[in-house]
């Protein structure tokens, strides 16, 4: 979703030049490069916000709703679906309230451990989130803004960042990307 008035020029580039004459030349591209990353995440998230407004969902809530479609059973405990979605479980626990309210999921017993919960998605919920992923997958998914080849350029890049990061193992196998 473009900018209703797009800048004369780009920010971020004045930035660095700024960067350079002030002295910081040295950490300019880093600085680019995070607020570049940082621009681009807004950007993204509000063509998926557009996307998922109208169906009554954050991305927060749609992520949670496609993991749990995902899974074999329909339903994982509430600390395996943080852990997956690398979230807090705070944050896990407001989604599923928010979910739970809506009758998109339910919180049943675990059944061989009395101290978990799992979190189990709903008829409504599986439509819901197939709804919702047709609709980001042709106006959001289909066209992110980049040509193909510079999108496998992007994942790759940011997988690496991520794993430098400690964002998952670095000896994951690897899948088409990597």
């Amino acid at each position: 979703m473009p900018s209703p008035n797009p800048l004369p020029l780009d920010p971020i580039e004045e930035a660095h030049r700024q960067w350079t004459v002030h002295g910081w030349g040295d950490v300019a591209d880093g600085m680019a490069a995070v607020t570049s990353v940082m621009r681009a995440q807004q950007i993204m998230m509000a063509r998926v916000d557009e996307v998922l407004k109208p169906a009554g969902l954050t991305f927060a809530r749609y992520e949670l709703l496609m993991l749990l479609s995902f899974s074999r059973a329909g339903a994982l405990p509430m600390a395996k679906a943080s852990a997956r979605l690398q979230v807090h479980p705070t944050s896990v626990t407001n989604a599923v309230d928010r979910l739970e309210a809506a009758h998109l999921v339910k919180r049943v017993p675990h059944p061989s451990d009395r101290r978990a919960t799992l979190i189990e998605i709903t008829e409504a919920g599986r439509e819901l989130a197939v709804k919702a992923t047709e609709q980001l997958n042709e106006r959001v998914f289909a066209a992110p803004g980049l040509a193909e080849d510079r999108i496998e350029t992007l994942v790759r890049a940011l997988a690496e960042l991520r794993r430098a990061a400690g964002d998952f193992d670095s000896g994951a196998t690897p899948t088409k990307w990597t």
